[in-house]
């Protein structure tokens, strides 16, 4: 399993799920029932559903944009623990965060996306990043910055339905990951901020 399977996987079970609703209910997290000790096949079945087809669209261009030049770079093992990692780690807080709330329920893979794009910044620093609908280039350590900053905010401020806390634990993920399987590139990519 790679890139190409987790993409395949992800398109396949997300269209069969716009298209029968109940495969998306059944994959759905719901942290109130994980904290109650059931539903924790949703830690993972939850990446591979979306909301919609712009939900699902997103996150696929994103992961096709960055996980096949990352697994090319770190092999496919690498990139599959990581995106697995950082689904788990990003779907755990989410649970933490929603645990004694019933009604509460989580789907889509933003944050083990989250987790590839922000190791691919590490692995890549001096790639430039289009954020539509802006047509301005920006480095990839800003956006790091920004993205973290915003997803901060908008974690607090939240009226809507997106899950900024899985975007925070998935980029931190993708962080903490690069961190302990190459601390060579992240001492590197600290040099290269601070020269």
């Amino acid at each position: 399993m790679g890139a190409a399977t987790i993409l395949a996987l992800t398109i396949i079970v997300s269209v069969a799920g716009l298209f029968y609703r109940k495969l998306i209910e059944r994959a759905m997290l719901r942290p109130y029932f994980v904290a109650r000790g059931t539903g924790y096949a949703g830690l993972v079945t939850s990446g591979f559903v979306h909301a919609d087809v712009g939900h699902l669209l997103f996150n696929l261009i994103t992961f096709y944009s960055f996980a096949f030049p990352l697994e090319r770079t770190i092999g496919t093992a690498k990139l599959v623990a990581l995106y697995f990692t950082g689904l788990l780690v990003s779907n755990a807080g989410t649970c933490l965060k929603h645990r004694n709330d019933p009604n509460y329920a989580s789907l889509g893979a933003s944050g083990a996306i989250l987790a590839v794009l922000f190791a691919s910044i590490v692995y890549f620093p001096r790639q430039r990043l289009l954020i539509l609908p802006l047509p301005i280039p920006i480095p990839a350590p800003l956006f790091a910055l920004a993205y973290l900053g915003f997803s901060y905010y908008s974690s607090r401020h939240s009226q809507g339905r997106i899950n900024h806390d899985a975007h925070i634990f998935g980029a931190l993920t993708g962080l903490a990951f690069v961190a302990l399987t190459d601390p060579q590139t992240c001492l590197a990519l600290l040099h290269s901020l601070m020269a």
